[in-house]
C-alpha cells in the first residue's frame, strides 16, 4: 500500500533495519553498474523552495537508477503557497506524476500537499524535520558496525531540524542519543518529550545538555551542522558564531569521545566554523559516506512509499 513519508517517527525499528538491509544490497549492485528498473514509467515531481546539491542530485539520480524520471520544480516554476496553493498544486501533480518530493520551509506545506494529493508525498526537508537525512546517517553508522544497541551518538550545535530527526529516529532505534547545545538553542521540548517516549519503549536514552564534556564523553560519533541557516540575518549569524564557537568539532573535542569516533556532518559545511578541516578531512570523517548514502536510502524510501520494495 502506498504511503507518505512526512515525519521522522513514521518507521518502526524493525522496518528501518529491514530498509538498511535492502539499501546495502542495492548499493552494492550500483557499484557494479547493475541498475534495477522497478520504476519504469514512474515520474517524481520535486518541489524545491530551498536550493540543494545533495537532495536534488540524490532524488533525481535515485529515480533514474530505478528506471523512473524526476522533474525539478524550483521557486521560479512553482511559488508554493504564493502563486498557487498547496492544494491546487497537489491536485495538478497527482494527474501527471506518481510521487511528490518536497523540500520546503514550513512543515505545513508537506502536510497540506499530502492531505490534498492522492499520490505519496516525501518530506525532503522542512524547517521542523529532515527525516531522509537522518535515515541516511543511521544507515551509514549501521554500515560501519554501529547498530542501535551499541551506538552512542552526540549531535553538537543548534537543535535544528537535523537534530530533531536524528533524535527521534535514534530513540526509535534504541540508541544513546545526546543533543549538546548552548542554552537556549536546544531542540523543541515537544520533540524531546516525544523522543523520550520512544526511548522508553526501545531501551534507548535521550540526553539534552549544554555540557560538552558530559555530552561527548564515551560517544561513537559526533555530528554537527551549520550554526546559521539561510533564513538568519548576517547580524544573527555573527551572534551565533560567538555563542557556538566553544561547540566547534575540532581535534581536541573529538578526543573527548571514544578513540576512533566518527565525525559527521549533513553538509553543506562552513569549514573551520562548526567543523575544522583537520577533522572533516581526517580518517575519522564519514561525512562524504553520509552524502553518498542519501542516494541509496532515499531510493528505499521512494520504493517503500510507492509499495515497490518487494519488487526488488
Amino acid at each position: 500500500m502506498t504511503h507518505d513519508y512526512l515525519k521522522s517517527n513514521f518507521y518502526t525499528k524493525d522496518k528501518i533495519l529491514s530498509l538498511f538491509e535492502v539499501a546495502k544490497k542495492v548499493k552494492n549492485e550500483v557499484k557494479q553498474r547493475q541498475l534495477r528498473h522497478v520504476l519504469d514509467g514512474y515520474v517524481s515531481a520535486m518541489i524545491f523552495q530551498k536550493p540543494s546539491l545533495r537532495t536534488r542530485c540524490t532524488f533525481d539520480i535515485g529515480m533514474y537508477q530505478l528506471g523512473g524520471k524526476a522533474i525539478y520544480l524550483g521557486p521560479s516554476e512553482i511559488s508554493l503557497g504564493v502563486r498557487e496553493s498547496a492544494y491546487d498544486i497537489a491536485k495538478n501533480l497527482e494527474r501527471w506524476c506518481d510521487i511528490i518530493v518536497a523540500r520546503v520551509f514550513a512543515q505545513k506545506y508537506v502536510e497540506d500537499l499530502a492531505q490534498a494529493s492522492s499520490i505519496p508525498v516525501i518530506n525532503a526537508l522542512s524547517d521542523d524535520e529532515h527525516p531522509c537525512q537522518a535515515m541516511a546517517d543511521y544507515f551509514t553508522l549501521w554500515e560501519n558496525g554501529l547498530s542501535s544497541s551499541n551506538l552512542a551518538l552526540a549531535y553538537i550545535g543548534d537543535g535544528n531540524n537535523v537534530c530533531v530527526s536524528l533524535m527521534l529516529i535514534g530513540a526509535i532505534l534504541g540508541c544513546d542519543f545526546r543533543a549538546v547545545c548552548p542554552k537556549g538553542y536546544e531542540p523543541d521540548a515537544k520533540y524531546v518529550d516525544e523522543a523520550n517516549e520512544y526511548a522508553k519503549l526501545s531501551g534507548g536514552k535521550v540526553t539534552v545538555t549544554s555540557d560538552i564534556q558530559e555530552g561527548i564523553t564515551g560517544t561513537d560519533a559526533i555530528y554537527t551542522d551549520t550554526w546559521a541557516s539561510m533564513h538568519h540575518t548576517e547580524e544573527e549569524a555573527r551572534e551565533r558564531f560567538s555563542i557556538f564557537l566553544p561547540y566547534q568539532v575540532n581535534k581536541k573535542l573529538l578526543e573527548i569521545a571514544k578513540p576512533g569516533a566518527f565525525a559527521m556532518h549533513c553538509l553543506p559545511a562552513h569549514r573551520n566554523e562548526e567543523i575544522t578541516d583537520e577533522v572533516m578531512d581526517s580518517k575519522q570523517s564519514i561525512v562524504f559516506d553520509e552524502a553518498e548514502n542519501r542516494l541509496h536510502m532515499q531510493k528505499m524510501i521512494l520504493l517503500d512509499c510507492l509499495d515497490k520494495i518487494d519488487s526488488l
